[in-house]
């Protein structure tokens, strides 16, 4: 018999905060990741926009067999509202049955971050461990901390444009981590030795020169998904082993490889592999320690159900959240 009822939870901002460690969310991720490289589907992002009032709304999602999950992100921004408000609905992938509806952005950051992360570790040399990041804001906060739960970092470099922000983000930093965290006054300086970069900025314009790279670099770019958009130039993109969240993005909104591609420095081809491709182990990631890696992502529904079943079993296990009742549509 169908079940005609389910009764998902509901989880607001206070119901998961407790369970957001970036190790958890880390993991959950990796196994996403892992479940798309071996079949599992998703898309890349669908945004609507109206100009008046200004605002968007987007949306991407995933669904991951062996995970038994799947879902998305629905987010809206600007309107008359401000906003963005963030909706994470999660189902189970065998009745497809809703499981949870959750707060967005709460687990924003932490999921992203994650997804960063992932990156870093399938991709960059295991004995990294010296950091540059470029932005210091609360993504590149978030970015940091879920880096050094991948590698042992020893030094840390921030740079971004504002040298109270960078001094700021450098001094919390230093006090946290094991790693010497320190601002440097230019981006040559952040990438002088760095074997790990970071780029998690608003800059519409790449961030450093990629001449700059040293043989060996992995660089995990978080900031930009838009077309029309960059923080890595065209010399980083060429240099690298290019491996994004998702091969469709990389032609619909990743501006770094596209504007790269509209420069004839690369082709469709320089697209390497998915990172759940190579975290499955179909296609080889790095394959020696001279290659400069790329890891280039903007948004998926596979971190976001990775982390949103992570939180949802967790909360069902304590008993956390609302429930609510739906039922299926009866014809």
């Amino acid at each position: 018999m169908v079940a005609t009822e389910a009764t998902p939870l509901f989880l607001a901002g206070d119901d998961i905060a407790e369970y957001l460690e970036p190790e958890r969310c880390i993991e959950a991720t990796i196994d996403a990741f892992e479940d798309r490289g071996r079949g599992g589907d998703a898309a890349p992002r669908l945004s609507l926009r109206r100009d008046d009032p200004v605002g968007k709304l987007d949306s991407y999602f995933a669904l991951l067999p062996r995970e038994g999950v799947m879902g998305g992100y629905v987010y809206a921004a600007g309107f008359t509202s401000g906003g963005p408000w963030f909706l994470t609905p999660l189902f189970d992938a065998e009745s497809g049955k809703p499981l949870a509806l959750i707060d967005g952005a709460a687990m924003n950051p932490p999921k992203t971050a994650a997804a960063g992360a992932v990156g870093i570790d399938a991709l960059a040399r295991e004995d990294a461990n010296t950091l540059a990041i470029f932005g210091s804001g609360g993504q590149a906060a978030a970015q940091l901390r879920a880096a050094a739960h991948v590698r042992d970092l020893d030094a840390v470099r921030v740079y971004s444009p504002t040298p109270e922000n960078r001094a700021t983000f450098a001094s919390e930093f230093d006090e946290a981590l094991d790693a010497a965290v320190e601002a440097v006054e230019s981006p040559a300086a952040a990438l002088d030795a760095a074997d790990i970069v970071i780029t998690a900025t608003r800059s519409p314009d790449p961030v450093f020169d990629g001449a700059l790279l040293e043989p060996g670099t992995h660089v995990t770019a978080m900031g930009q998904y838009s077309p029309y958009s960059r923080e890595l130039d065209s010399e980083t993109i060429a240099r690298s082993r290019y491996v994004p969240d998702l091969r469709a993005r990389a032609f619909q909104d990743a501006g770094s490889f596209l504007a790269a591609k509209d420069a004839g420095v690369v082709t469709d081809a320089h697209v390497h592999a998915e990172i759940g491709e190579v975290i499955a182990g179909k296609v080889p990631g790095r394959t020696d320690s001279e290659q400069i890696t790329v890891f280039d992502s903007g948004g998926t529904g596979i971190e976001t159900v990775a982390v949103a079943n992570m939180l949802y079993q967790r909360a069902e296990e304590a008993g956390a959240g609302q429930r609510l009742s739906f039922e299926p549509l009866s014809y």
